[in-house]
């Protein structure tokens, strides 16, 4: 077990050293939000006696790091704890450690080649190599990872093809035509059929490091667009062992867009959905003044902590996991 934790302290200092040696500047950023976003989850709620408001434990810290990018800070990183009040598994933990960082002038592409140097580098200060043990397999993060469309991704694994299905209606009879046997939400959202195919069906075949890259548009409600096709933006996630380890994206950075994009997410969620955001509209005003282009990224550092240990639980990488107390 001592070994484990020496292990995951020597990856967060390699990550911040790698960061730091690229001109990042590590800051913090609050952890009580009287708005939460970033992210699709449930916060924790508390209240604040003094204002007279309720508070939300963070949830992301991505907001937060963007408003920087328009105070002229360009290269920003934070490594803290996130909070989401959401279902226990052998990769989730409602209290986890989570790197983000954004880079003004960069793009998706730029950042997907930063993430593959860093978690090789990663990989070799904390292991003294980049081929990691993690059960049966031996992955490889030696630049360059593995990339896959996930338009191609999805067809290759499932035989439907998302592209020529544009509404949640049709891509829901698809399913239920090319997979019989699958049982996905009759109410879903197009956003949540996408995810369903790629968790079901295309995931557990990414066990090398591989970039899934340019999503559809409906998941991914504050990356751009791509130019010349409004309903693919420009992300990525990173896959390792059959499941995510980051995800980062050219950051949108027109304001009207925004909010429009914003309101749509709003229309799609049933009134109690869980992963209904309100609109941050201090967010919105500070785009209004001048936001660069960026690139942002994050990840879970539990996760990786997993793979260059070969722990198949997130409890076994935190000294005190989420347990429920007894009667």
């Amino acid at each position: 077990v001592r070994e484990t934790f020496r292990k995951r302290a020597k990856l967060v200092k390699s990550l911040r050293t790698f960061l730091d040696d690229h001109d990042f500047l590590e800051v913090e950023t609050p952890i009580l939000q009287p708005l939460y976003g970033g992210a699709a989850a449930l916060p924790f709620v508390t209240h604040h006696n003094e204002l007279e408001q309720d508070m939300y434990l963070r949830i992301s810290f991505e907001l937060y790091l963007k408003r920087l990018l328009v105070g002229n800070m360009e290269r920003v990183y934070e490594i803290g704890r996130d909070f989401r009040n959401e279902g226990v598994s052998f990769k989730h933990n409602p209290e986890f450690t989570q790197l983000e960082f954004y880079w003004a002038y960069a793009d998706y592409l730029q950042v997907m080649e930063l993430t593959e140097q860093m978690v090789a580098y990663a990989a070799e200060q904390v292991t003294g190599s980049t081929k990691v043990t993690f059960g049966e397999h031996e992955l490889e993060f030696k630049p360059p990872w593995k990339r896959v469309e996930m338009r191609d991704g999805i067809l290759e694994t499932s035989g439907v093809d998302i592209a020529e299905h544009k509404t949640a209606e049709a891509l829901f009879k698809a399913i239920k035509e090319k997979l019989p046997k699958a049982m996905p939400d009759p109410k879903a959202t197009r956003g949540k059929l996408i995810d369903f195919l790629v968790s079901e069906y295309l995931e557990p075949t990414l066990i090398q490091p591989t970039f899934l890259y340019n999503y559809p548009r409906d998941i991914s409600p504050l990356a751009k667009s791509m130019p010349g096709d409004p309903l693919t933006v420009e992300r990525f996630e990173g896959y390792v062992a059959g499941f995510e380890l980051c995800n980062a994206f050219t950051e949108l950075n027109d304001p009207l867009d925004q909010e429009q994009r914003f309101l749509e997410m709003g229309r799609d969620y049933e009134a109690d959905d869980e992963e209904k955001h309100p609109l941050d509209e201090d967010y919105l005003r500070a785009m209004r003044y001048g936001m660069p282009p960026n690139g942002g990224f994050g990840m879970g550092v539990d996760r990786l902590t997993m793979v260059l240990t070969n722990k198949h639980s997130i409890r076994e990488v935190l000294l005190f996991p989420a347990l429920r107390k007894e009667e």
